[in-house]
């Protein structure tokens, strides 16, 4: 007879949702805890079994969660909240990377829509909506970021840059900043485009007139490659606004290949305050996304979502906040 992760649970003095946990290797475990868990699991030879539980349920118990790049340091903190929230509930995540191939991301909801999963959290805006109106109408609870307005089954979170924005622009203001330059994300990225809108809005409306502004790619190359048209200019900005820390990671390389002292000559602020900011030299003064927030909160919100009677979505917002470091000093005087 097959034992149950039940059985597992009972045997071991724990819950269902920590054996889960255990087998899926989160980290927020104690090593005595896992060493029990497992030796139950050793003594009944239990394995999980998906295809068991989706008969006897009707539902798999799968998440998917689809991001663009793994490589790129803004999402691990994410993933690390979303499955950590899924485990704490018992169930499984699927994790999905598009690298803005349109026809890996076509493979990808194929994917996921073949698996069975419960609900889809799409943390890229490099995803056309339409995927979500596919996937609800295969019954699957989608929850997006920056996207559009809540319908059912589709929930979607808003990151509100504004607040940092505006701290990071007083902040330069206070230091004297009156020149100032902005190298945005790319043009085609609905985040990207919003930051730089809101940015550029409120650098106008307390009279700073952004030159020059720039979109390039969220790479550190490409942050570095701006910073020669942002050094060509008649009057040499004081603080380069960035669209990303990685983008501001290039530009201040390459400020320092040309003898640019910062903060001294020129000040850096990046957005996302990703886990390596604060390792740069100097470190990165950067606007906080609370990434780790936004994955539990996606969670949430699907699993919120596919409670209710008519899976009517939801809209939720997640502030962001200014993190002065080393990289803004008042600008220099000559």
């Amino acid at each position: 007879m097959a034992h149950t992760m039940k059985d597992v649970a009972k045997q071991a003095g724990v819950s269902p949702a920590t054996v889960s946990r255990v087998l899926n290797n989160a980290s927020n475990i104690s090593a005595e805890t896992a060493r029990r868990v497992l030796e139950v699991v050793d003594e009944l030879r239990y394995f999980k079994n998906v295809h068991a539980r989706r008969l006897s349920t009707g539902h798999s118990n799968l998440f998917g969660l689809v991001i663009s790049e793994i490589t790129n340091p803004y999402f691990p903190e994410l993933i690390r909240g979303f499955q950590s929230a899924a485990w704490d509930r018992g169930f499984d995540v699927l994790l999905c990377n598009t690298e803005y191939n349109p026809d890996q991301t076509q493979s990808v909801f194929r994917r996921l829509v073949e698996s069975d999963v419960r609900g889809v959290a799409i943390m890229t805006t490099s995803v056309d909506r339409n995927v979500a109106t596919e996937l609800a109408a295969a019954g699957i609870g989608v929850v997006f970021c920056n996207l559009a307005p809540a319908e059912t089954l589709i929930s979607n979170i808003s990151i509100d840059y504004r607040d940092g924005i505006v701290q990071a622009i007083d902040h330069v203001i206070q230091l004297g900043h009156r020149r100032v330059a902005v190298i945005s994300g790319p043009a085609d990225n609905r985040t990207a485009v919003s930051i730089r809108n809101v940015l550029v809005a409120g650098l106008r409306k307390r009279k700073l007139r952004p030159f020059p502004e720039i979109n390039c790619d969220s790479h550190v190359d490409s942050g570095a490659a701006a910073v020669k048209a942002v050094l060509s200019v008649p009057e040499v900005p004081t603080v380069i606004f960035c669209g990303s820390d990685l983008i501001a990671m290039g530009a201040m390389s390459a400020l320092e290949e040309e003898g640019v002292k910062i903060p001294g000559d020129i000040s850096v602020i990046g957005i996302d305050d990703v886990s390596f900011a604060f390792l740069t030299r100097p470190p990165l003064t950067t606007i906080r996304v609370p990434r780790e927030q936004v994955g539990c909160l996606a969670f949430q919100a699907l699993d919120k979502m596919l409670k209710l009677k008519r899976r009517k979505g939801a809209e939720y917002s997640v502030k962001t906040e200014l993190v002065v470091r080393k990289s803004s000093a008042p600008a220099r005087q000559h």
